[in-house]
C-alpha cells in the first residue's frame, strides 16, 4: 500500500523525524569508525556517503528531465544552489580528502544546509519523492562534512575562512549571471524563499546584504572550535 503525501507541515512530527536522524546519523557513525579504529570502515562510510548524495541528486535530475519542460528544467533543476553545489563537493571531500573541497563544504554545509533543514521550501510531506529527496540531500550533506570532521579527522586551515569567503562571493556572482539570463532565482538572489524563516524579513536587495553579513559571522564562528580545542590540548599538554 502506496501512502498518500500530504502537504509538508513545519516542525510537524515528519520534519522533526529528519532533523533528528540528521544529528544523530554523524554522531552514530563517527562514535562507530573511531572505536573501530578501522581505515577499511570509515573509508567505506565515506564512499557509502558520497554515492547517497551522488545518486540522489543525479536521480533528481534525472526526475526533473522525465517530468518538467527543458524551460523548468534550467530554472529549478540546475546545481545553482549553495547545496546543490555543497553535495558534490562533500563526495569529492569523503572519497579524496581533498583539502579546499572538504574547507567549502563544512562552511556552506554547517552555515547555509542547515538553515534549509531547519525551513524547508518544501510543499509536499512524507512519504513523498521531494520529502525524501530534499532531506536525503540536505541531510547528507551536514552528515557527510560532519563525519569528514569527527569520522576521519579532518579540519579547516585558518586561511579557509578568507578563501571561502572569495569561493562564496565569486559564485553568487555567478549564479545572479545565470539567474538574469534564465529568469530563475538560484541562490535566492532574485526573490526571498517561500519558506517561514526569519532572515528574509528585509525587502530586496537588503536581505541579501544582511544574509551576506550572517555569511561571514557564521564562518567565523564555524572555524571557532578547531583553535579552541587545540589551546585546550597545549594547557592540558603542559598539565
Amino acid at each position: 500500500m502506496i501512502l498518500a503525501a500530504g502537504e509538508f507541515r513545519f516542525l510537524g512530527s515528519a520534519h522533526l523525524v529528519a532533523l533528528a536522524v540528521t544529528a544523530a546519523a554523524p554522531v552514530a557513525l563517527s562514535i562507530v569508525s573511531r572505536k573501530a579504529a578501522s581505515a577499511k570502515l570509515a573509508r567505506a562510510v565515506a564512499c557509502i556517503l558520497a554515492a547517497v548524495l551522488v545518486g540522489n541528486e543525479v536521480g533528481r535530475w534525472v526526475y526533473g528531465l522525465a517530468t518538467v519542460s527543458a524551460r523548468e528544467f534550467l530554472v529549478n533543476f540546475l546545481p545553482l544552489h549553495v547545496c546543490g553545489v555543497a553535495i558534490f563537493l562533500t563526495a569529492f571531500a569523503l572519497l579524496t580528502r581533498n583539502a579546499l573541497a572538504y574547507e567549502t563544504a563544512y562552511y556552506w554545509g554547517l552555515a547555509g544546509t542547515v538553515q534549509a533543514l531547519l525551513t524547508p521550501d518544501l510543499k509536499a510531506g512524507f512519504p513523498s519523492y521531494d520529502f525524501m529527496r530534499y532531506f536525503i540531500a540536505h541531510g547528507g550533506i551536514v552528515t557527510g562534512v560532519l563525519f569528514a570532521t569527527w569520522g576521519m579527522r579532518m579540519r579547516p586551515r585558518r586561511s579557509s575562512i578568507l578563501r571561502t569567503v572569495i569561493i562564496t562571493h565569486v559564485f553568487a556572482a555567478i549564479v545572479a549571471a545565470a539567474d538574469v539570463l534564465l529568469g530563475a532565482n538560484y541562490m535566492f538572489l532574485c526573490r526571498p524563499a517561500d519558506a517561514p524563516t526569519v532572515f528574509f524579513f528585509l525587502p530586496w536587495p537588503w536581505y541579501i546584504v544582511f544574509l551576506d553579513g550572517v555569511g561571514i559571522a557564521m564562518i567565523l564562528l564555524l572555524y571557532t572550535p578547531f583553535p579552541i580545542a587545540d589551546s585546550l590540548r597545549r594547557r592540558r599538554g603542559r598539565g
